[in-house]
């Protein structure tokens, strides 16, 4: 599907998904999920809706497991994927509203044959779970017509000033290239290849095109820095840092519980950040369930937190379609 949804800067955009809906009869209105999928890469051949047909979509497995219990699974392939170009990477403010316009669309396709008041909830790890941790906190003024029962988020990047001090000199230091596209591609202003020096220019180009499981597999270097492919330290400039501030998880409140998960042996994207958004949120009055796991990189912490995740969600979507019934 196509469907209308708003960028980081507040303006109209159109954005690609998927919608995917179990054979089976549901007893009742069938819930839907807005999945928040993990990190693809920069191009246009990683959107999700693509990937699915030919194959090659890593996460497939996880969806099923999601559709395996009747819901209905609206999937977003975020900006710049599917369709258009300039994927917002971990920028939450533009994310998150593809994300919730998604499941919108979803209830207006008639094959979906969802309720338009049907239970429905978030469920997000990795780039995900920061599309989903903001899906959540702007759902209540961005989308006030998509209740939700709750909310999953998994590894989620929180802050991306602590995440850039983790990552530098690490294994996976090349995400920052990887974030510092992303933001350019949400904020014009961000004038990124003025920052770049020739070296800086070729990876850029690379990753513009890339898919994420070559690089993950694939030894690069491990700074993204002044001195091997930039010529400013662009992370401390004063119009990034803004916007690092601005897409900063933790300063709004959710209006429904949230799950939140983290691997605490985490090498992509840092444990520190998942305890400190557990208390911002609470300190906000969110219902926050947290779970550490003990000995968890970033990838087994994904099928844990799916396996923690499905029947925490279950037990909300069922107290949502109780009360609706009762009323």
């Amino acid at each position: 599907m196509l469907y209308r949804s708003t960028s980081a800067l507040g303006q109209p955009n159109v954005v690609s998904g998927t919608v995917l809906v179990p054979r089976a009869p549901y007893p009742g209105p069938r819930p839907l999920i807005g999945y928040a999928i993990g990190t693809q890469g920069h191009g246009t051949h990683c959107a999700p809706s693509l990937q699915l047909t030919v194959g090659t979509e890593y996460e497939t497995a996880l969806i099923a497991t999601v559709l395996r219990r009747g819901w209905a699974v609206a999937l977003t392939d975020y900006p710049g994927l599917g369709y258009g170009s300039g994927h917002p990477y971990v920028v939450g403010r533009a994310l998150s509203p593809a994300v919730l316009d998604s499941m919108r669309a979803a209830r207006q396709l008639p094959d979906a044959g969802l309720t338009p008041d049907g239970p429905a909830a978030l469920f997000g790890y990795s780039e995900g779970g920061t599309a989903a941790g903001w899906a959540a906190q702007l759902q209540p003024t961005y989308a006030p017509d998509i209740p939700l029962a709750a909310v999953a988020v998994g590894g989620a990047a929180a802050d991306m000033n602590f995440n850039h001090d983790f990552l530098t000199g690490g294994r996976f230091a090349w995400l920052l290239a990887y974030v510092a596209l992303g933001y350019a591609s949400a904020y014009p202003e961000l004038d990124l290849h003025a920052h770049l020096n020739d070296r800086g220019h070729r990876m850029i180009s690379a990753i513009a095109e890339s898919h994420i499981i070559p690089q993950v597999l694939t030894r690069l270097p491990r700074k993204f820095n002044k001195t091997r492919y930039l010529t400013t330290d662009l992370f401390a400039a004063p119009d990034w840092q803004a916007r690092f501030t601005e897409n900063r998880l933790g300063a709004l409140a959710p209006a429904t519980p949230v799950l939140l998960t983290h691997g605490r042996a985490d090498q992509a994207v840092g444990y520190g950040q998942a305890p400190q958004l557990r208390d911002d949120w609470r300190r906000l009055g969110v219902d926050v369930t947290f779970h550490g796991y003990r000995g968890l990189e970033h990838f087994t912490a994904a099928v844990a937190h799916m396996h923690t995740s499905l029947p925490w969600l279950a037990t909300h979507l069922t107290e949502t379609q109780s009360r609706s019934a009762a009323a």
